[in-house]
């Protein structure tokens, strides 16, 4: 659903994704892998072809198409499989190819991060004339790659004159130490380090930056942000899912202590976030929409500047992640972006 969608974005097109699944064969637990490998390095050999003859638009096009069937071919293999390897490491030169013959180009920058772990990320400036400009973090869940971020929102972000750092938490190794890395107690201190290095940029407006949490709630990001008071605007769960806890442990003890959890139902990030911040989800996400809408009330606490929309099935965009429907997503969320930037759409 995920590559079907991204075909509205160009990271693939739904007759590739059709034509591969049909050659799955699986009975065979490699098929998978191995077929959307084949069409990747098709769509990388095209744009290679492209180059030679000149033609950048459709070298970028199939790169990026590359780069969403590559990580198709990892995902379901483990980090230690040699066909894991080769995708990554084949979707990552594809990135770096469109980010190189893109205009205004890209670039690779790594970000420190204490513990010997350098966070890296792909830069993607705003048009020529725009300096400094207002730039988004595009920033997923644990184990989310920031590739995913090439075809899904830099478009929306350039179309309104904003510089896109795309950056994960997996570094620049083909296999990542996922557990180490998700384990760790200070998570949240990757937002401040990622915004450390983008206000020290001169191309980036310092007083215009927001933070958009890819994929699921990323409570890490509210986290973050909640002890940062440098970020204009921030579109992730606000907190939802740690007053979802809180609320949970209350209703659980409640029986056994009447004073447990008395009062209002408020945590420490949600308290302490200053920004704006946008709320958006479907109604088929991991919380059911009366529920979000109860958290949300008490966010919207203290006049504070929250913002919920939750897509119906109707109108799609409804899944977890909006993955049936990123491009209605996107067009509210940059939208939403902008009016708290202060950069004019028309």
């Amino acid at each position: 659903m995920r590559l079907l969608s991204a075909a509205q974005e160009g990271g693939s097109t739904v007759a590739e994704c059709l034509a591969t699944a049909r050659r799955i064969d699986f009975s065979d637990d490699n098929s998978w892998c191995l077929e959307w490998t084949r069409i990747a390095d098709t769509n990388d050999e095209r744009g290679n072809a492209a180059l030679a003859q000149g033609n950048m638009p459709t070298a970028r096009s199939n790169w990026l198409r590359a780069v969403g069937y590559y990580q198709a071919a990892a995902f379901p293999c483990d980090q230690a499989d040699e066909i894991h390897r080769r995708a990554i490491g084949r979707m990552r030169e594809c990135a770096v190819k469109y980010l190189r013959h893109r205009q205004p180009a890209g670039e690779v920058v790594l970000i420190p991060w204490p513990g010997g772990h350098a966070l890296e990320g792909y830069f993607l400036p705003a048009a020529a004339g725009s300096k400094p400009a207002p730039a988004v973090i595009c920033i997923g869940e644990p184990g989310q790659r920031k590739e995913a971020c090439l075809s899904k929102v830099v478009r929306y972000a350039g179309d309104r004159g904003m510089s896109v750092l795309a950056v994960d938490l997996l570094g620049a190794a083909a296999i990542a130490p996922f557990e180490e890395i998700v384990g760790r107690s200070d998570l949240e201190s990757t937002i401040g380090h990622i915004m450390d290095y983008l206000v020290g940029r001169d191309d980036v407006d310092e007083h215009r930056i927001a933070i958009l949490a890819d994929g699921c709630g990323s409570s890490f990001v509210a986290r973050g942000i909640a002890f940062d008071d440098r970020f204009a605007a921030a579109v992730c769960d606000g907190g939802i899912w740690d007053l979802h806890e809180r609320a949970f442990l209350r209703d659980r003890f409640a029986a056994a202590d009447a004073g447990f959890g008395s009062g209002r139902i408020f945590s420490r990030v949600a308290r302490n976030i200053k920004c704006p911040v946008l709320i958006s989800t479907g109604e088929r996400g991991w919380l059911k929409p009366e529920r979000v809408r109860e958290l949300y009330d008490g966010l919207r606490a203290d006049d504070r500047d929250v913002t919920l929309k939750i897509f119906t099935s109707e109108e799609t965009a409804a899944a977890e992640g909006h993955a049936d429907n990123t491009t209605l997503a996107n067009e509210f969320i940059f939208d939403w972006i902008a009016s708290r930037l202060g950069i004019a759409t028309n």
